[in-house]
């Protein structure tokens, strides 16, 4: 039996039931898959400990949906005794001693970790480009970016490589190539999903986040990896989300940000996003176009607290307990220096330099506590809406996916991320889902609703996914 893994996840599960396939011929597929790409999805293979754990799983029951399934994880997320790279020469060696919470979650539901996933480096970009390792490539066209920070495993589950996949999403690092690659991708309400164990960027943004071929599939990721931990003094103790009676019981009221169909959006994106919502219309919900000021400053806000926070969290790395350490050098100051000019690529040092200055001095006053009082007033926007409105819905990114190697200054890159960004800000739940084409090119819609209201936003996807018949 040949594409097993392009499957229904139901079906697999079914199949493997049934005896007629075993967890081991799902990890061959894998391997056959992966070896064969040219996309560059992954930057660590862990097959030989993937077969070993599918032959174990043979004589056991058959006990959930994901039992004895291939998945794969974005490169940032801690693995015991397999490398987590992060994209970067920094930690091309490194082998974590623990794993983070989530892995320990899949753990227990019998899923085989098959690889680590290729990202821009400490997931700082947006196109899949920045990595030590090379750029991916979108599976659609080769020759497009695949959306980043977590490229390698949205391409992994566009491409049929694997079923599913985990990313992280700082500034929309899991919605913009789940968006540009024609897949689901959720970024959580923050604290939903333990961050221990993911390596940190910007730690009041930074969420873990399923990316799956279909809705119903990412709601039961999330099911999986979402809960309480105690390791993670940000995670929430809500009760946990659990992937039943995902449908509506009512029409929607729905917020739709002028901000967010203006001159800043794509035509190509707008083309496919305006008549969706004439769909939602007809199917009876309310749309309504709002004024929400404050998303302006959405960028700004992203360079000053992400930036900030990653030159924080980056000091960590000096090459002496882990990371890249220089042969010569002739102090300890020279050791660091030679340390982090070689191991961080440009982007990192870029964004790192940025965050150093906003930190610094006077700087601290005029930027950072600036910023922070902007991003409560984003906040307190966005909580005003929900106050009248179920869901808010925009296009999950301004463009369609656009050349791979495109010369682009700087500062241009963060307004890949202009859409999504606002809901790292807040913390509120985003989902980003493809919607249709623009020629080839995946369009995405992204739905957001309040604290701890994805069951809402799944069950509003389900219902449109089904509507739309993508």
């Amino acid at each position: 039996m040949k594409n097993i893994l392009n499957l229904k996840l139901t079906e697999i599960n079914e199949l493997l039931k049934e005896k007629k396939i075993k967890p081991i011929d799902l990890v061959n597929e894998f391997e056959e898959k992966a070896l064969s790409s040219s996309l560059n999805a992954f930057i660590t293979l862990n097959i030989e400990a993937a077969k070993k754990r599918a032959i174990e799983l043979e004589g056991k029951e058959v006990d959930n949906l994901f039992f004895g399934i291939p998945i794969v994880l974005k490169d940032n997320i801690s693995t015991k005794n397999l490398k987590t790279t992060c994209a970067s020469k920094m930690l091309e060696d490194y082998i974590p001693i623990f794993d983070a919470n989530v892995v320990e979650k899949m753990e227990q539901k019998n899923m085989i970790i098959v690889g680590k996933t290729n990202m821009d480096e400490f997931a700082m970009g947006g196109t899949g480009e920045t990595s030590y390792f090379g750029a991916t490539k979108n599976p659609i066209d080769e020759t497009l970016v695949p959306g980043g920070s977590s490229s390698g495993s949205a391409v992994a589950v566009a491409a049929g490589i694997v079923p599913f996949a985990l990313g992280s999403d700082t500034g929309g690092s899991v919605r913009q190539p789940a968006a540009f690659c024609g897949v689901v991708g959720l970024k959580p309400t923050y604290g939903r999903v333990s961050r221990f164990g993911l390596i940190a960027f910007g730690s009041s943004l930074d969420q873990i986040g399923p990316i799956t071929r279909d809705v119903t599939e990412n709601a039961h990721l999330f099911e999986v990896i979402n809960g309480f931990s105690k390791d993670d003094y940000t995670s929430a103790d809500v009760e946990k989300f659990e992937a039943k009676d995902l449908k509506l019981n009512k029409k929607l009221k729905v917020a739709v940000p002028k901000f967010c169909v203006g001159e800043n959006i794509n035509d190509e994106v707008l083309s496919v996003f305006l008549p969706t919502l004439e769909k939602i219309k007809k199917m009876g919900h309310q749309v309504d176009y709002v004024e929400i000021p404050f998303l302006k400053y959405s960028i700004p806000l992203y360079q000053v607290i992400a930036l900030a926070e990653a030159s924080s969290n980056l000091a960590r790395f000096d090459g002496l307990k882990y990371g890249y350490s220089p042969n010569q050098y002739d102090n300890f100051d020279d050791f660091v220096t030679k340390s982090r000019s070689v191991g961080f690529g440009a982007e990192v040092k870029r964004r790192m330099m940025v965050g150093t200055y906003v930190l610094s001095s006077e700087n601290v006053d005029i930027y950072y506590k600036k910023a922070l009082q902007v991003r409560q007033e984003l906040t307190n926007e966005l909580n005003s809406v929900y106050k009248n409105y179920d869901i808010i819905l925009s296009p999950a990114t301004p463009t369609a996916a656009f050349p791979l190697g495109e010369k682009r200054k700087p500062n241009e890159a963060f307004f890949d991320d202009l859409l999504t960004i606002p809901f790292n800000m807040s913390g509120h739940p985003s989902l980003s889902m493809p919607i249709g084409k623009c020629g080839i090119k995946p369009i995405g819609m992204q739905v957001s609703s309040n604290y701890f209201e994805e069951k809402k936003i799944y069950s509003f996807a389900i219902e449109l996914e089904k509507e739309l018949g993508v």
